[in-house]
């Protein structure tokens, strides 16, 4: 194989450890191009990736909500981007209307996609030459990594490799002068995944006990609200002003602990590989939770949150007190 497209459009987290099959895919076919086709909002995170050659991308998200002429124009004007390109195969990692559309689009000898069972949205079957179906007794990632490469028929690595080079800041983010700090990402867009603020403001108040700095990023005016909550009960710990991702990745990188629900940003931190625990309330642990050993662990389960006593275990887990 010479040029391959993958297709994985979103969600953040989904997109971030879809990366490993990147790096299996090099191993596999030396030499190989890969290209992306990503929703707008992800494709800053694509471009840190060394061993992807095109990233393509257009406002899908945005204008289902907008459905703006500018919008249309640029999601167009990413249909003669991806036409410009001939691939060996494409794989459609997604499975649904948006991404099969891509993969029909795209200019290909093969079109790899689930099996109908395994679809998010049953009628994106008619993109697809050849059918794949993810393993199921596995986490959804490393699933998602054997399926492809028994499709192929190539050998994979047992640890995911996941291989992101964050831009250096023009000058150090100013959390550095807070270090060591936490970063604790409390906010998640499912209000069924949030932990409650006195469980934030227990793990903050032992953090801090340890000469670690909790710090606070949110993202909408209510998340901020909820950090200005954490750390009133938090003596030393400090709300963030609003961050872009790319930001919030140098932030992630200087860090000497992550600790937040199952968000796009805490699996960022987790492929970043800093110490890293990850927190469930309302969706499947073991199979989207993280996991690699004495450094990043996930907690709790669909239904089952976290106590606070469960998180300060993890935390001694993974991080030394400083």
């Amino acid at each position: 194989m010479k040029r391959i497209l993958v297709v994985k459009v979103t969600s953040m987290g989904d997109v971030i450890q879809a990366q490993a099959v990147v790096a299996d895919l090099h191993r596999a076919f030396p030499g190989v191009q890969i290209d992306w086709a990503v929703d707008e909002a992800f494709a800053d995170i694509l471009r840190w990736n060394p061993g992807i050659s095109r990233v393509l991308y257009a406002p899908l998200r945005r204008f289902k909500k907008t459905r703006s002429a500018k919008d249309f124009a640029a999601i167009w004007a990413s249909i003669k981007e991806l036409r410009r390109e001939r691939y060996d195969a494409v794989f459609d990692l997604h499975g649904v209307y948006k991404s099969a559309i891509i993969s029909f689009l795209a200019r290909a000898k093969r079109r790899f996609g689930y099996d109908n069972v395994n679809l998010g949205e049953r009628g994106a079957a008619f993109a697809y030459s050849d059918r794949f179906a993810p393993r199921h007794d596995r986490n959804a990632w490393d699933g998602m990594r054997r399926a492809l490469s028994e499709a192929l028929d190539y050998p994979i690595e047992p640890v995911p490799s996941i291989v992101l080079t964050v831009p250096q800041p023009a000058v150090p983010p100013e959390t550095v002068r807070h270090a060591p700090y936490a970063l604790l990402f409390h906010a998640t867009s499912k209000e069924e995944k949030k932990w409650p603020v006195a469980n934030w403001i227990a793990v903050g108040q032992s953090l801090v006990e340890r000469g670690v700095t909790p710090l606070l990023p949110w993202g909408t005016d209510a998340e901020r609200d909820n950090a200005e909550a954490i750390a009133r009960g938090v003596p030393g710990a400090h709300v963030l002003p609003k961050m872009s991702v790319v930001e919030l990745a140098q932030c992630i990188q200087l860090s000497a602990l992550v600790v937040g629900t199952d968000t796009g940003l805490v699996h960022l931190a987790s492929a970043l590989r800093r110490p890293t625990v990850m927190i469930f309330s309302a969706t499947s642990r073991p199979h989207f939770g993280i996991d690699i050993p004495d450094l990043c662990i996930s907690i709790g389960d669909d239904g089952r949150p976290p106590s606070v006593a469960e998180a300060l275990g993890a935390i001694e887990h993974v991080r030394k007190p400083a």
